[in-house]
C-alpha cells in the first residue's frame, strides 16, 4: 500500500505533505492517492499490555491487536461545561510529591529539570504505585490505567522500561507509545496525540488514566524540523509560530469530566527536559503556563544524595490541596511553609554558630523534614 503521510500545508500551487514512515523508496513522479480520511490510532482495553508505534501498530512482536474501535488523533478538548474540578488524589508513591505537590485525577503536573536529574524516574514510579492501588480498587470507577509515550528516546531505553513494567506486573494497566530517535520527526510528532487518544477511551467512558509524554522537548525539535521542511517561517529559538498551540491543545485534552459526561478523568505529566538549568528558555515557560504546576528537579540536589531531587521552592501544584485526602492535609499541611523557613534560615546559620533557641529549632526541624521524603 506504500507509505502513509499526512497533508499540512494547502497551498494555490502544491500540498505539503509529511511523510510517517521511511522516505528512501519515494522518488519524483510517484502517484501520490488521498485516503480520504483523517489520522486515527486503535484504542481500547485490547490495547493494555501491548507497545505500539505511534500510528497504533504494535511493536512487540506480539501479533495483532484483538477487538478494538478506532479513534481520531487530533479531536477538541472537552468543554467548560463537561468538565469538573479536580478533587481526587492520584497517588504517586513519592513522598515528596504526595504531601507537598499533590496531583489530582484530571490534572496536568510538568515534570522539568536537567538530564539526568531523574525525571523518567517520578514517572516510571508513578505507574508502579498504581499496581498496589489498583489491585485494592473495587470498581472500575477506582482503577487508573497508564499511557506511556516515548518520544525521541533510544530503543534500549524503551526495552529496559518494557522489562521494568512487566517484572513488576505493571503491564497488564498500561499501554506504551514509542517514537524512538531512530524514527522520522513526524512519527515523532504525531506519538503525543496518539498516546492522548488511547487515554481518551477511558477518560469518555467514565474510567481513570494517566498519560505521561517523555519528553515533550523532543516532540518540539522534531515539529521545528517538520515545519522549516515545509517552508514555514521560524520564530523565537527557530521554532514555529504556532509551537505554543502544538503542547496546548495536547494537553487541555486531560480533564476531569463531570458527573453528566460519565466523570471519567485524564491526568497529564508532561515532562520537559531543560539545558543547565534554565527554566526560562521557549519550551519550558510555555508549558509551565499551560500546565497546572511543576515538580522541578535538580542537579544539585540529586549529587547531594536528596532523591527525588525536587526543589520544594519552585514546585507547585495549583490544584493541590483541593485533590489532598483530609489525612494527608493534617499531617503535611504546614510542612511546605517549615521547609521554606529552614531554607531562609540555613543560609544565614553558616555564618554563625550562637543562634537563638527558635532558630536552632527550626534548623533542626528543617533537616528532619529534608530527611524524611527521600526515596533512592
Amino acid at each position: 500500500c506504500g507509505v502513509k503521510g499526512i497533508a499540512l500545508n494547502l497551498e494555490n500551487e502544491n500540498v505539503g505533505i509529511v511523510v510517517f514512515g521511511s522516505d528512501t523508496a519515494i522518488k519524483e513522479g510517484d502517484l501520490v492517492k488521498r485516503t480520504g480520511s483523517i489520522v486515527d490510532v486503535p484504542a481500547g482495553k485490547a490495547m493494555l499490555g501491548r507497545v505500539v508505534d505511534a500510528l497504533g501498530v504494535p511493536i512487540d512482536g506480539r501479533g495483532a491487536l484483538s477487538d478494538h474501535e478506532r479513534r481520531r488523533v487530533e479531536v477538541k478538548a472537552p468543554g467548560i461545561i463537561e468538565r469538573k474540578s479536580v478533587h481526587e488524589p492520584m497517588q504517586t508513591g513519592l513522598k515528596a510529591v504526595d504531601s507537598l505537590v499533590p496531583i489530582g485525577r484530571g490534572q496536568r503536573e510538568l515534570i522539568i529539570g536537567d538530564r539526568q536529574t531523574g525525571k523518567t524516574a517520578i514517572a516510571i514510579d508513578t505507574i508502579l504505585n498504581q499496581k498496589q492501588m489498583n489491585s485494592r480498587a473495587t470498581s472500575e470507577s477506582e482503577t487508573l490505567y497508564c499511557v506511556y509515550v516515548a518520544i525521541g528516546q533510544k530503543r534500549s531505553t524503551v526495552a529496559q522500561l518494557v522489562q521494568i513494567l512487566s517484572e513488576a506486573n505493571a503491564l497488564e494497566y498500561s499501554i506504551l507509545v514509542a517514537a524512538t530517535a531512530s524514527d522520522p520527526a513526524p512519527l515523532q510528532f504525531l506519538a503525543p496525540y496518539s498516546g492522548c487518544a488511547m487515554g481518551e477511551y477511558f477518560r469518555d467512558n467514565g474510567m481513570h488514566a494517566l498519560i505521561i509524554y517523555d519528553d515533550l522537548s523532543k516532540q518540539a525539535v522534531a515539529y521545528r524540523q517538520m515545519s522549516l521542511l515545509l517552508r514555514r517561517p521560524p520564530g523565537r529559538e527557530a521554532f514555529p509560530g504556532d509551537v505554543f498551540y502544538l503542547h496546548s491543545r495536547l494537553l487541555e485534552r486531560a480533564a476531569k469530566r463531570s458527573d453528566q459526561t460519565g466523570a471519567g478523568s485524564l491526568t497529564a505529566l508532561p515532562v520537559i527536559e531543560t539545558q543547565a538549568g534554565d527554566v526560562s528558555a521557549y519550551i519550558p515557560t510555555n508549558v509551565i503556563s499551560i500546565t497546572d504546576g511543576q515538580i522541578c528537579l535538580e542537579t544539585e540536589l540529586f549529587y547531594r544524595g536528596i532523591r527525588p531531587a525536587i526543589n520544594v521552592g519552585l514546585s507547585v501544584s495549583r490544584v493541590g490541596s483541593a485533590a489532598q485526602l483530609k489525612a494527608m492535609i493534617q499531617v503535611c499541611g504546614s510542612s511546605k511553609l517549615e521547609l521554606a523557613q529552614y531554607r531562609e534560615v540555613a543560609a544565614f546559620a553558616q555564618f554563625g554558630s550562637d543562634l537563638d533557641a527558635a532558630t536552632q529549632a527550626l534548623l533542626n526541624r528543617g533537616a528532619r523534614l529534608t530527611e524524611v521524603p527521600k526515596q533512592p
